[in-house]
């Protein structure tokens, strides 16, 4: 098995890799940072027996995607399975965010995310099954007021992969999304998670199991991970309540918790 990951240089991308090298597959291994590749490169390297390459990519850019291809195109790289790891998100109102980083969320979240996908497809390997995996979010079954542009973004990507995975079916592709509540992947993340008190800690699951559940329930055909039986539990009342009442219930919380978090 050769598995694709972006935004491989830490947290939950960092986490699909040391799954993967548990199972004994070969990696090509992008982000933005590389020295933080190559840290998790050595260190999986010398733990399990396997190939990991590395390279550095700003997937917002044709160019690079079109240039991390052919990196593995010249190494014979054939992928089997795809994590889609990489995005960002800014805190704080739209308005208050300059236009560059809320439209920057798009980009990576979105553009980037297709562009990946569509070139992992032509470079998977032939004959064999394909595998795929969104990494969309508990919000993107709401709408969001302080996150509006994050939400919108990963609710994109959660209808684009069931479109897709009925599109692929038939050649063999298995495609599943997985929406996660809160991960402890960046300080900032914890800090978000300790703001929002009973609730934070309460819809947040650990990363070593959301990544091994993950890839056990691609493997199976699934379509849809939502970690964590209280997150299951939002998403399936939060169906049965208007959007506009969720709005309204969202801003009311987040707004103080996310002026806590933002001073830290």
């Amino acid at each position: 098995m050769t598995v694709l990951i972006t935004g491989a240089a830490g947290g939950l991308g960092r986490a699909f890799a040391v799954a993967c090298a548990r199972r004994g597959w070969n990696m090509l291994l992008t982000d933005l940072n590389a020295r933080g590749l190559e840290t998790i490169a050595r260190g999986l390297t010398s733990r399990y027996a396997v190939r990991i390459l590395t390279y550095p990519c700003n997937l917002t850019t044709a160019e690079d995607v079109d240039a991390l291809f052919r990196f593995a195109f010249e190494r014979g790289l054939h992928f089997d399975m795809l994590f889609n790891v990489a995005g960002i998100d800014f805190e704080g109102g739209f308005a208050e965010r300059d236009a560059e980083s809320v439209t920057s969320i798009v980009r990576l979240n979105v553009e980037a995310t297709l562009r990946v996908t569509h070139r992992a497809l032509a470079a998977r390997e032939p004959g064999a099954p394909f595998y795929i995996v969104f990494v969309s979010s508990l919000a993107s079954f709401y709408p969001m007021p302080l996150k509006a542009t994050y939400a919108a973004s990963k609710s994109f990507l959660r209808e684009f992969a069931v479109a897709l995975r009925e599109e692929l079916a038939p050649e063999g592709v298995r495609v599943l999304t997985l929406c996660p509540g809160g991960l402890m992947t960046t300080q900032q993340a914890l800090s978000a998670i300790a703001a929002q008190g009973f609730w934070g800690g309460a819809t947040t699951n650990r990363l070593e199991t959301v990544t091994q559940r993950t890839i056990t329930r691609v493997l199976r055909g699934r379509a849809l991970y939502v970690p964590g039986v209280v997150n299951r539990t939002i998403r399936f009342f939060g169906a049965l309540v208007p959007k506009r009442l969720i709005a309204r219930a969202v801003f009311a919380r987040w707004q103080g918790a996310q002026k806590q978090w933002l001073t830290v």
